[in-house]
């Protein structure tokens, strides 16, 4: 028999049972119940008129349904036959249930820790109150109460049927390092009851801040000679993060040399100083890297740069790139013709680094540089203001000075070498045979000359230099190119055979001198050479080399002294030849034997010739010693003819002294050459 039982029930309630039914009569059916054992319930048995039996159960205490929420009970009915029969109904009691319990949780403060900047819809926990009713009476509902703040409802979700609370907003420790939360949990019931918590979470700090680094003071420029310990700036650090996440560290950038250093303050802050002297020719800029980092794990960095600009001043002296400077000049230069650019540089800022260039005075031969050269004050520019001349002047040395516009000025000077270069504009000189302009050089030889007689030397000298100033010969026109040769080199004109009988008696040679310039200047000679019968006999002369060391080291100021000595006294002995050209030929003065022994020496020179041969041959016999003279110093050495002197001859004698260089003395004339090393 099953009973519904409301544990609101009040004690004393009757609930009808169903009788039980005996098919005897009498004293053989039903006589009484029997209920099992049960604190609730008891039973209360009823006699009808007829005699029958009837059973009642009534409450005998309060019903808890969470207590005991079903009772089963044995009901036996017995008769009164002997032997006494029976017969036994279960009641099972269903306790009903009303709201009479509210919601409970487990603990009344919960505390749970959550890290900061954690993902919206992380679980923080879930609540699961509890409530001993059943149905809707047991079914909960979460909720925040009036005492949570907004702001932690707008972090935190919290789910009505599951409590699970989330992270739905932005969680900062460095903002809150806690929440409160007040929740509570309310059944359906048709009076509803509710339980109530305590939720606190704790922010649980991360590296999530990057170090700050604060500016509190700056000289963003500074002159480069500032003292060493010069305070640059003045600057702070900070970190939200706490604990060694908070802790931070200052350093200035090692991948840069830096002049600089940190220096930390009594007030905790950092001081920028400088610590080497600093050089704004070689940085000019710095970008000062600060780097500041925690202590957290990953630790975090932040760099803070400060841009410090150097101020020039004038410590640098102009510089040229050479100190000495070798410009060649070719002759005959146009004037105002730039010959070069000496630039100098300073590594100075603005006036500091305008340079002005002038030459320093110097004066040559009454004559200043300035005269003679000019530059340019801006640039350098080197001009010549004059045309050259090679056989005049052969080189310069002067010195240019470039200055700054700094105050005060600095300056540094150049030496520059102008070296004047030769050019071919001097043509040959024939000097020997020596003839009138125009006329026609006239040599004389016996017919019974020899194989390779010297019939006559040419020598041409040219006033450059050089290459442009070695002569070479050659024929230009020949009578007949089998009976004579000459050689290039020295000039000398010789017999390739003897002349016979079908030779005529005059040969007309023209010899051209021509230098090595280029283009090649040239002069020519023309030679007309007779023969005769019968002449007086010439000295026959052998060559003999003297070697003189004295000429072997001449500088090249030396040459051009004695060239220009040289020069001038060919000229003075020209005049007088033309002058005794217009006189009566005089006779060939003889020397007597007894005088030819103190004449004749190891370095005499004599030369035969007869009273017949025209003054102009002896005069060409001069001019040809004498630039025999020039043409063979140049090649370090002379060259003597040493005579073979027959008895009874007449002769002339050109003595050449060892020490001082060469004297010719005729008849007519005499002239001294000397040199000294």
């Amino acid at each position: 028999m099953p009973l519904d039982i409301s544990e609101a029930t009040p004690p004393g309630e009757r609930f009808s049972l169903t009788n039980a039914v005996d098919a005897d009569v009498g004293a053989n059916s039903i006589k009484t119940y029997y209920l099992s054992e049960s604190k609730y319930f008891i039973i209360d048995i009823q006699t009808g008129s007829d005699g029958s039996k009837y059973v009642d159960l009534v409450l005998n205490g309060n019903l808890d349904r969470e207590e005991h929420a079903v009772h089963n009970l044995i009901l036996t009915a017995v008769d009164g036959g002997v032997p006494p029969r029976s017969g036994t109904a279960s009641i099972i009691i269903n306790v009903l249930d009303i709201n009479d319990n509210a919601p409970l949780f487990s603990q009344p403060v919960f505390a749970v820790n959550v890290s900061e900047n954690s993902a919206a819809g992380t679980v923080v926990m879930t609540l699961n109150a509890s409530d001993l009713d059943e149905g809707t009476n047991a079914q909960l509902t979460y909720s925040y109460t009036l005492y949570t703040s907004e702001k932690t409802q707008e972090l935190f979700s919290l789910d009505p049927n599951s409590g699970e609370i989330k992270v739905k907003g932005v969680i900062d420790y460095e903002e809150s390092q806690s929440f409160e939360m007040h929740i509570q949990a309310q059944d359906r019931g048709a009076n509803p009851l509710s339980g109530h918590c305590k939720v606190m979470v704790f922010v649980t700090d991360l590296n999530d801040n990057y170090p700050e680094v604060t500016i509190k003071s700056l000289k963003s420029l500074v002159t480069e000679n500032v003292s060493v310990g010069t305070l640059i700036a003045v600057v702070s650090v900070s970190d939200r993060d706490s604990g060694v996440n908070g802790e931070v560290e200052l350093t200035l950038n090692q991948q840069q040399t830096l002049p600089f250093m940190l220096n930390r303050s009594s007030e905790g802050y950092f001081e920028l100083l400088v610590s080497k002297p600093l050089d704004r020719e070689i940085i000019s800029k710095y970008d000062i890297t600060l780097r500041v980092t925690d202590k957290g794990s990953p630790p975090l960095t932040e760099n803070e740069t400060i841009t410090l600009e150097i101020l020039d001043i004038n410590d640098n002296a102009p510089t040229f790139p050479q100190s000495f400077y070798t410009i060649h000049v070719v002759e005959n230069n146009v004037p105002g013709a730039l010959l070069t650019s000496l630039s100098a540089f300073d590594p100075d800022l603005n006036e500091n680094q305008y340079l002005v260039y002038f030459i320093m005075e110097k004066e040559i031969v009454n004559t200043s540089m300035s005269m003679l050269f000019s530059i340019n004050p801006e640039n350098g520019d080197l001009y010549a203001l004059k045309t050259f001349d090679y056989e005049r002047e052969r080189d310069f040395l002067f010195h240019i000075e470039a200055r700054d516009s700094g105050v005060p000025p600095l300056s540094s000077n150049v030496t520059v070498h102008i070296i004047i270069l030769d050019q071919n504009d001097n043509t040959p000189l024939i000097v020997s045979p020596w003839r009138a302009q125009g006329s026609v050089v006239e040599e004389v030889i016996p017919r019974s000359t020899d194989k390779g007689h010297l019939v006559a030397k040419v020598i041409a000298i040219d006033a450059d230099s050089e290459q442009n100033s070695r002569v070479t010969y050659q024929l230009l026109q020949i009578s007949d190119a089998s009976l004579f040769s000459l050689d290039q080199y020295n000039g000398e004109i010789r017999t390739t055979r003897m002349f016979s009988y079908r030779d005529p008696r005059q040969q007309r040679l023209v010899i051209v001198a021509k230098d090595n310039g280029e283009p090649a200047l040239s002069a020519t000679v023309t030679i007309k050479i007779s023969t005769v019968e019968h002449i007086m006999p010439f000295l026959e002369t052998t060559e003999v080399p003297l070697d003189y060391d004295v000429f072997t080291d001449l500088n090249l100021y030396l040459v051009i002294g004695l060239g220009a000595v040289s020069f001038l006294l060919l000229i003075t002995i020209l005049v007088i030849i033309v002058l005794k050209c217009q006189k009566p030929k005089p006779k060939a003065i003889k020397i007597p034997p007894a005088n030819r022994n103190s004449v004749v020496s190891r370095n005499s020179v004599i030369s035969q010739r007869s009273s017949t041969i025209a003054d102009s041959t002896l005069i060409s016999s001069d001019a040809y010693w004498y630039s025999l003279f020039l043409a063979e110093t140049r090649k370090g050495k002379v060259v003597v003819r040493q005579p073979i002197i027959p008895k009874g001859a007449g002769y002339f004698v050109s003595s050449i002294p060892r020490s001082t260089g060469i004297s010719e003395t005729s008849d007519s004339r005499a002239s001294t050459l000397e040199y000294s090393k």
